[in-house]
């Protein structure tokens, strides 16, 4: 972990001898050459999960496939079955894939609330800033890699 911050602390030293100016222009230009690419590479993804989709759907209207529909229902619901059946309860494998998401949503929004002073802390151990919040050199480079990531969104 160590070598992590230090690491960061090097990177972002950098930056932070340069002008405010020098920093915004680093921190938008890398933040949409992050965006663009992220919206890019997501737009890929979804093309290829799509067309496997439709493809799968055609190849099945046109007879090259045959899709067990009743029996891949029943190997779902007996999973889901002994799953519910650990945690002691009853209901169609949709409700408990439902239920299921919604527990884990939770528990992940309660680690996030209970380590949100954690975080606090490591953030401003991080950029050097013990007594309190104030704008620094990190706080200009990285609203502006947001804004940067922004754009890159919004032109991908």
């Amino acid at each position: 972990m160590t070598n992590y911050s230090e690491f960061l602390k090097k990177v972002f030293s950098d930056i932070g001898q340069r002008s405010a100016y020098s920093q915004m222009l680093i921190g938008v230009s890398s933040g949409w050459v992050t965006g663009y690419t992220t919206m890019k590479i997501g737009k890929f993804a979804a093309f290829a999960v799509g067309g496997s989709i439709i493809l799968l759907e055609i190849a099945h209207q046109e007879g090259l496939i045959k899709i067990n529909w009743s029996k891949l229902d029943k190997s779902v619901d007996k999973l889901a079955d002994k799953v519910e059946a650990s945690l002691g309860r009853e209901k169609n494998w949709k409700d408990k894939t439902e239920r299921y998401v919604d527990n884990q949503l939770d528990r992940a929004e309660s680690l996030l609330t209970r380590n949100s002073k954690k975080v606090a802390k490591w953030y401003t151990k991080l950029i050097g800033d013990e007594e309190g919040p104030k704008v620094n050199d990190l706080h200009i480079f990285l609203a502006s890699f947001f804004g940067g990531v922004a754009l890159g969104i919004a032109t991908g």
